[in-house]
């Protein structure tokens, strides 16, 4: 990996935070996925993806998730941020096999091409708006949501 070579920072509620790197991600697990949804600016995108679930990244790390139970894992989230500033959000139940058990992705590579310039890309198959599609992501935060505000 050379200095210049995009990232991913696990962060939050793990035991083992890690920086990851394009080829670290291929090293687990891989998943492709033909996708299609709407993009504001360019109309119906279609687009194949390969990488590994989100699920395998974030387990690979540890999450301090208490998994005896399941409604105390209900209430974290997971934030993704882009190099652009873009961010999304996605709830650990999503990914969760006890609950959504969505196939969301770090993508490594788009039609074939490798993504190891831009970074991996979060794939989220199951949206029809692809505002949750996030580029070049650099981070994924892990917490649990707060106490509400009066």
């Amino acid at each position: 990996m050379t200095p210049s070579s995009p990232t991913v920072r696990l962060h939050g509620h793990f035991d083992r935070p890690a920086e990851l790197s394009v080829d670290q991600l291929r090293a687990l697990p891989v998943h492709r996925v033909e996708v299609s949804f709407d993009c504001l600016a360019e109309g119906e995108q279609r687009h194949d993806y390969e990488g590994p679930a989100l699920w395998d990244v974030l387990c690979a790390a540890r999450p301090r998730i208490d998994f005896s139970g399941r409604k105390q894992r209900l209430r974290f989230l997971l934030s993704v941020s882009g190099a652009d500033g873009h961010r999304a959000v996605v709830s650990w139940a999503e990914i969760d096999p006890d609950f959504g058990g969505q196939r969301i992705l770090l993508a490594t590579s788009m039609d074939g091409a490798p993504l190891d310039a831009a970074g991996p890309q979060l794939v989220v198959p199951d949206d029809h708006c692809g505002a949750r599609y996030v580029s070049g992501v650099t981070a994924v935060w892990l917490g649990p949501l707060g106490e509400p505000a009066a």
